[in-house]
């Protein structure tokens, strides 16, 4: 399962042929063709080897940190950089390429540098070393110093300082644009929430304003919400707590221009702040939360639909979890190859939201009413709020150990205190949150109580 978000080599790369403002074409070609043309565009062939090596492993780092960044996509642009040497490096469309530095490219070309403790590839800037000199690498003086013997690492240590390391062997992906595709607010959770905490967190430090997000759990809550709506006025966006294109890219570029991390001396990104706390795929042999709640959700779609078996909701990934899962894949068009993937936890969203939405008013009659599609977290003040509260305060009345809430509407510290006993006798996670599982949960002990109804899934 991807546990980060950790840098990756792109498939292919799209290239703007003159300046970010001027009226030119896009052109999209693979990394290794790109970086093979840059090279014959900017070096020489008959360099020696390793000073060929050390201008590639530049060149790689510095593509790659556009590419990480967003650079151009974060201001609004449609590519990944561009062909001009006042803004990036030389790219000529269509020009012919050297054999030695094709070969050296396609050895090395998923090989990158980064500064020690960083994640992110280096901005590794550079300049020719005669008609231009820069705090960078030069590029003719690489060739100097590879006659005395330095190897490529050295040469790079030389210009870029002894705290440098090169990654070998990065993962070579589809280059898909870090925004979700959807907006999304108050509820929502997800490592894309985190992520978005974690940006707006740093960003405080440069714009006090801001207020702080605790806990960054990748739960939209209300100090996320806040945080949100502070950084949308401070920097003139529609100021609406919600999360969309726009604002998603805003904080992207805020972030890397306060990390300076398209700048050679930037701070960097540690380890930890990339890491994702939400497992992104699910499959067999998996268990948890995760899988309770993929259950639940595959389980309102079978009700509405006779093509998708029913499995009990064990919170474990076994066979059965397995064939619900292709069969929904298999039903909607996509690959069946019984994987949760990014792309079909959306639409098992979509599917189940859409199921939610086309209920008519009061379709569940007295019993419990179907999850409402969102994490209910404390402060929060509506209906499903109020409904939680019900099932909660007849459970109450029933069972000792949870204490007895008034409903009220508005999740507060009475509730989250009921709320975390009950999931802890539950065998739930005692988070405060009511998502999926712990809804579910509720739903059938209320409607146990009430109803005499079964428990079990």
């Amino acid at each position: 399962m991807p546990t980060s978000n950790l840098p990756f080599v792109p498939e292919r790369i799209i290239v703007h042929l003159g300046t970010p403002n001027s009226d030119a074409a896009n052109v999209s070609v693979t990394f290794p063709d790109y970086i093979k043309n840059v090279a014959s565009s900017e070096i020489f062939p008959t360099w020696p080897e390793a000073a060929l090596r050390a201008n590639i492993y530049v060149q790689i780092s510095f593509a790659l940190n556009r590419v990480y960044t967003e650079w151009y996509r974060s201001r609004g642009y449609d590519f990944d950089i561009t062909n001009s040497t006042q803004y990036d490096q030389a790219f000529v469309y269509g020009r012919d390429i050297f054999g030695n530095i094709s070969q050296l490219v396609d050895e090395i070309f998923n090989n990158y540098i980064v500064r020690r403790g960083s994640v992110e590839p280096m901005f590794a800037m550079f300049c020719n070393g005669t008609t231009v000199t820069c705090r960078g690498l030069s590029q003719w003086g690489t060739v100097s110093l590879a006659n005395q013997g330095y190897t490529p690492y050295e040469i790079l240590q030389y210009y870029y300082g002894d705290d440098i390391d090169i990654v070998y062997n990065a993962p070579i992906s589809e280059n898909i644009p870090s925004y979700p595709g959807t907006p999304f607010g108050f509820g929502s959770s997800g490592n894309e929430v985190r992520t978005i905490q974690v940006e707006l967190n740093r960003i405080r430090q440069n714009y006090p304003a801001i207020p702080r997000i605790v806990p960054a759990n990748g739960i939209f809550g209300e100090s996320t919400t806040q945080a949100v709506m502070i950084f949308q006025e401070v920097f003139g966006l529609p100021v609406t707590g919600i999360v969309n294109k726009s604002t998603w890219y805003q904080i992207k570029y805020i972030f890397t221009a306060v990390k300076g991390l398209s700048e050679l001396g930037g701070e960097g990104l540690t380890t930890g702040e990339v890491t994702n706390y939400w497992d992104e795929d699910l499959r067999r042999g998996d268990y948890g939360q995760g899988v309770r709640a993929l259950q639940y959700y595959l389980n309102v779609i079978a009700y509405f639909n006779s093509e998708i078996p029913s499995v009990p909701q064990t919170g474990v990934f076994g066979a059965e979890t397995e064939r619900q899962v292709k069969a929904f894949e298999t039903f909607y068009g996509l690959n069946p190859d019984g994987i949760v993937d990014f792309r079909t936890w959306q639409l098992i969203s979509k599917i189940y939201n859409d199921i939610l939405n086309g209920l008519p008013e009061g379709y569940e009659g007295a019993a419990a009413e179907i999850y409402p599609g969102y994490i209910i977290t404390p402060g929060m003040r509506n209906n499903d709020v109020r409904e939680m509260q019900t099932y909660l305060r007849v459970i109450g009345q029933n069972i000792g150990q949870i204490p007895v809430i008034d409903v009220t509407g508005y999740y507060g510290p009475e509730t989250e205190r009921a709320v975390t006993t009950f999931q802890r006798l539950y065998g739930l996670e005692p988070s405060g949150y009511v998502g999926s599982p712990t809804w579910d949960a509720l739903a059938r002990e209320y409607n146990y109580i009430m109803f005499g109804t079964e428990r079990t899934g």
